[in-house]
């Protein structure tokens, strides 16, 4: 998606994929992903998340990026947080205690911005892209992040075309995507009824949530 379309769906407040808590999944499955480690974190496309506060409050130094200066600021408003501004190109960065969010573009991460990382949480970032721009997120995401490297996957699938986020990605396009460079171990699927406020929202009978471990090979 253009620039354009995330400042704008931010600054209207159109941001139905923002979840208000913690997602259950994170909750459920961070500890097989990570064990006893409070290894450091990287949160791709991260908008608001309260996720990152779960992840904070479990000794996890955190780094989003985030391209909507009203998410990062939002952020901590509303968790009722101070963070220190450092301007900067290609990112500004909003850091509190050892929770950063960088503002600006994720294809401007390298790999020196991320050596020290060794878990990724994506819930938002792959269902957020169009097909046509997740090959270049996944490759970017491979280059940037150290072999070895564990990643909690969570996407989603429904039938109907639906042309804005979250998209569906299927779990057959999450193995085409990764398998040239991870290990992908499919850790469960979850089916939303037609009563779920997701599928209510967006006019679908059904769809289904996928939780995916990778690790970089």
């Amino acid at each position: 998606m253009e620039h354009e379309f995330w400042h704008e769906r931010w600054s209207k407040k159109e941001i139905g994929f923002h979840e208000g808590s913690v997602n259950k999944f994170l909750y459920d499955h961070w500890p097989e992903l990570s064990g006893d480690s409070t290894a450091d974190v990287f949160v791709p496309l991260c908008g608001k998340a309260h996720d990152m506060w779960w992840l904070h409050d479990r000794g996890h130094a955190i780094i989003g990026v985030e391209l909507s200066e009203i998410a990062c600021k939002d952020f901590f408003a509303e968790a009722g947080e101070k963070a220190l501004v450092h301007p900067g190109e290609p990112f500004t960065r909003f850091r509190h205690e050892n929770l950063q969010l960088w503002c600006g573009d994720f294809f401007q991460l390298a790999p020196a911005d991320l050596e020290h990382i060794r878990l990724v949480y994506d819930r938002a970032a792959l269902i957020a892209l169009p097909p046509s721009m997740r090959q270049k997120y996944v490759n970017h995401l491979t280059a940037i992040i150290p072999e070895g490297t564990r990643i909690l996957l969570i996407t989603l699938d429904y039938s109907t075309n639906i042309k804005a986020p979250p998209f569906n990605v299927s779990d057959d396009e999450v193995r085409n995507l990764y398998s040239a460079d991870y290990d992908i171990e499919h850790i469960l699927t979850n089916t939303l009824p037609g009563d779920h406020p997701f599928t209510k929202r967006k006019g679908l009978r059904s769809a289904t949530e996928s939780v995916f471990q990778l690790t970089k090979r």
